[in-house]
């Protein structure tokens, strides 16, 4: 079955519209009494729409809020955008689309506030919410993942289960899905911004792998 990465609405659509490049995590990447590699390398975005917030993603990209409902199916009619931004709880939905897998193109580690600061322009959350993921069990470095995301043909429904729920990085979709599609980005933007993540991350951070 295809492994999927759990992560809010709003960022799996910023991902596959190429307005975000990377993910910040504090642990959960790796599978149990593994090494600090991480567990998949290639997997589907999964959207997910409990405890986001919209005053945690940036003005800029509040419109996004509106589009990541599209994300879900709802039987009894799509929540109020205004409880959905808010961050109260919503009904959560009785299946989600799928329309996006990434690769990690570099994976990195980084301690320093000004290094999440310096990344800003490739995510859409407010910088201080970025950098509480930081502060989240200081004791750990915060993991970046840089994604080239991949919209398959057409998005592809899938129910949403009860094992699917919960704080896991991953889960494992009950139905096959094809890694294929197109690149958000061309070879020529994607290198670009992934040649500045690398500058940012080796000033201020350390590479898992690039």
């Amino acid at each position: 079955m295809p492994i999927a990465f759990r992560e809010w609405a709003v960022t799996v659509r910023a991902l596959a519209e190429g307005e975000q490049l990377i993910t910040l995590r504090k642990g959960a990447l790796r599978e149990p009494g593994k090494s600090v590699r991480l567990a998949h390398e290639r997997f589907f975005l999964y959207p997910t729409f409990d405890q986001q917030r919209g005053d945690l993603v940036r003005e800029s990209h509040q419109p996004e809020l509106r589009r990541a409902l599209e994300e879900g199916v709802w039987s009894d009619g799509e929540p109020l955008l205004q409880a959905f931004a808010s961050g109260h709880p919503v009904q959560q939905p009785d299946r989600v689309r799928i329309r996006a897998w990434a690769e990690v193109a570099g994976h990195f580690t980084i301690t320093d506030p000004r290094c999440v600061d310096a990344l800003a322009p490739f995510y859409v959350w407010t910088s201080d919410y970025a950098t509480r993921r930081l502060g989240w069990r200081r004791h750990q470095p915060l993991h970046v993942l840089l994604l080239r995301t991949f919209r398959i043909p057409r998005p592809v429904t899938v129910k949403v289960r009860d094992e699917y729920a919960g704080a896991q990085a991953w889960i494992e979709l009950q139905r096959e899905l094809p890694f294929e599609g197109t690149p958000v980005l061309s070879d020529a933007e994607f290198e670009r911004a992934a040649e500045e993540i690398r500058v940012i991350t080796d000033e201020a951070g350390q590479p898992v792998f690039a």
